[in-house]
Order: C-alpha cells, then structure tokens, then sequence
C-alpha cells in the first residue's frame, strides 16, 4: 500500500474510535462528524497529492489539533484557506487559524516547498483527534491532552497504539520532532523511553507561541527549524 493509503485507512480506523472522558471534556473527530464526506474528500485529495508513494518519511508530531483548525479538516497543521487551494475543495465554512500555520508554511516554503516537504516528512499529533473543554465560563475551549492528569491516562493507551501504528506508514525511526518543546516533549519523551519509538526526539517551540509571543526573535526560530529538519 501506499503511504496515502496508510494513512487514510488509519483515519477510517480513528473514525471508529469512542471515548470515555472526565466531565467537561470531549473529543472531536472529523472522520465521523458532520463533515465526514468533506474531510474524507479532502484528506484523500491532499494525501494522494503528495504521499502517493512507498517512500520512508520522518515524522513530526505535535500535541492535539486546533478544535477548528486541523480537528475539524482532517489534514494537521492545514489551515483552510491553504487546504482549499491544495485540494480545489471548497472549505470556506472550516476556521482558519493563520498565525500558527503561517509559521509552518514558511517553514515549508524555506525547505523547498510542499512538493519537497511532504515526500521527506509526514505530520500528526500525539493525540490525533481534537479535544476541547468547558472553561467555568461554559464556553467550550481548545484542550492539550497533558492538560488534566485523568484525560492524560485515559488516552495514554490509545495514544501509544496510535503512534505505533504510523509507525507502521514507512516511518524513518532515527529521528522524531516535537512540536511543543515544553509538556508535549516531557510527555513523548517519557513514552519513548518506555517503547523505543524513536532513536531520538528533537523539540521544536510551537508555531504559536513564535508568532503570539516571541515574533521579533522569528528568524531565529526558523533557523532552528531549519537547521533541525535538514540534519
């Protein structure tokens, strides 16, 4: 099978995947929501677009998808608008979250674009559903699986397997990178002892907090990036 097959079967498969959470907390999976058919269609055109091959490709993961971001498309760290032109698939109605992709698109397009990019790595989550929570507010926020110690050990099972099974994709194990090089790392790194996934992991700071908090020092985070993901 092809890498794109990989992994639009493993999507089918989280499609099928049931949780029993702390109250307050739930997951959002696109693969059976009700823009199932539109996420399928989608997921298929851009995974058969750039992964349409039996190459190795190493793996960059970050925490938990953006509730309306990549929880929503089916495609990590997409935003819509750049989705759409990807597949032509109109998407309008999807939430586009433009600094923290914008980041990862000029990470991208300072590699040698996507046509380069996508055929040496491929991208997901720890946890590759979305999560939210109800804030005392009640108002539904974006949740990180690291965030409430009961969530962490009920997906931690799931979250094992998960990798697991990419790993199954074609992955090239000598290296993984970590977007989130704060709770994210702690926790992979603490799984990778266990299970061996990876020879090593490298943190990478997360697109968002470059851009919301640290945007003057830019270049010098994407030297890091660069210098990283071409080693």
């Amino acid at each position: 099978m092809t890498f794109a097959n990989q992994i639009l079967q493993f999507n089918e498969e989280l499609a099928h995947k049931t949780f029993h959470l702390p109250g307050g907390f739930k997951v959002i999976n696109p693969y059976k929501g009700n823009q199932k058919q539109q996420v399928k269609e989608i997921t298929t055109a851009f995974y058969q677009k750039y992964y349409n091959d039996i190459k190795p490709r190493r793996i960059i993961l970050g925490s938990s998808p953006a509730r309306k971001g990549s929880a929503v498309t089916g495609v990590p760290f997409e935003d819509a608008k750049h989705l759409q032109s990807e597949t032509n698939i109109f998407i309008d109605e999807f939430y586009i979250n433009k600094s923290s992709s914008g980041f990862l698109y000029d990470v991208i397009n300072n590699y040698g674009g996507c046509e380069k990019f996508y055929a040496d790595f491929y991208m997901n989550f720890v946890f590759p559903l979305g999560l939210a929570r109800t804030n005392s507010k009640g108002n539904e926020v974006n949740c990180n699986y690291y965030e409430n110690k009961k969530l962490q050990e009920i997906l931690r099972p799931f979250i094992i397997n998960t990798i697991r099974n990419q790993l199954d994709f074609g992955i090239d194990t000598s290296v993984c990178y970590c977007i989130g090089s704060g709770e994210n790392y702690t926790f992979l790194s603490q799984v990778n002892d266990e299970y061996h996934f990876f020879n090593t992991i490298i943190p990478l700071e997360h697109p968002r907090f470059i851009t919301q908090y640290n945007s003057k020092n830019k270049d010098k985070y994407m030297a890091k990036y660069m210098k990283a993901l071409r080693e």
